[in-house]
């Protein structure tokens, strides 16, 4: 399992971003509590000319002291970008955002952390770093494997229509299916899940029967659906 790292700095951010790219919206939003692997979304107010310079013009605090979390940098657009840490945001905290004279903070909940094991067929959910509940699964088979990783929550939904077509599989084809499954929580934006399945009980806990989704019984995928917030980490592992 990952560990809360984080070390305390007096010279963060102190470079501006450039003329032009100034942050008009950072997300999660003031007041939002999201999970302890949640990525950071700073908007600007036009296409940014020097990317390295709006970087470096981003600075965390957790409470009232600065951190340098570790983490990475991607672009969404020309004026979007997002930040992804390594490791976990503290627990229970305020986290505060500034981007060249914008600030705003969120804060995280307990850190609910998923772990699936592809060998052990199972889906352990430790909160606050202690085990909560280990449950049997079933992932993805051979050719729909399970993407290993670390991965963020990025949206619950009660009841989501599965279907094979959109992932280039016809429903007349021998792994065609087209399913209604409930207690969904989004692993990525390519259609892995964790969610119910009671037509896999029987393979959970000791074969992987999925076309990719961490497959749960019906009452352990409620229970974690309930549980998880927003960027908690889910973590495949083989």
């Amino acid at each position: 399992m990952a560990t809360l790292l984080f070390s305390a700095s007096t010279a963060i951010g102190a470079a501006a971003a450039p003329r032009g790219a100034a942050a008009v919206a950072v997300s999660p939003s003031a007041g939002d509590v999201v999970g302890v692997g949640a990525p950071v979304t700073v908007t600007f107010a036009e296409p940014v000319r020097e990317r390295s310079a709006a970087e470096r013009s981003i600075s965390f605090a957790a409470g009232s002291t600065k951190i340098t979390p570790a983490g990475s940098f991607t672009w969404l657009r020309d004026d979007v970008l997002q930040w992804t840490p390594t490791d976990f945001w503290p627990a229970h905290s305020t986290i505060s955002v500034l981007s060249d004279g914008f600030s705003t903070s969120f804060e995280t909940g307990s850190a609910v952390v998923g772990v699936a094991d592809l060998d052990a067929y199972t889906f352990t959910v430790s909160i606050d770093g202690q085990v909560a509940r280990e449950m049997p699964a079933s992932m993805g088979k051979s050719g729909f494997r399970t993407p290993i990783g670390t991965f963020t929550a990025l949206e619950k939904q009660d009841v989501v229509v599965m279907d094979s077509r959109t992932i280039g599989i016809p429903l007349s084809d021998p792994e065609g299916y087209k399913l209604t499954v409930y207690d969904a929580v989004r692993v990525t934006w390519g259609g892995v899940y964790v969610h119910g399945a009671p037509w896999s009980t029987g393979s959970q806990g000791n074969s992987n029967v999925s076309h990719g989704c961490i497959n749960l019984s019906p009452d352990n995928a409620d229970w974690y659906y309930n549980t998880v917030r927003i960027g908690d980490p889910i973590i495949v592992q083989a």
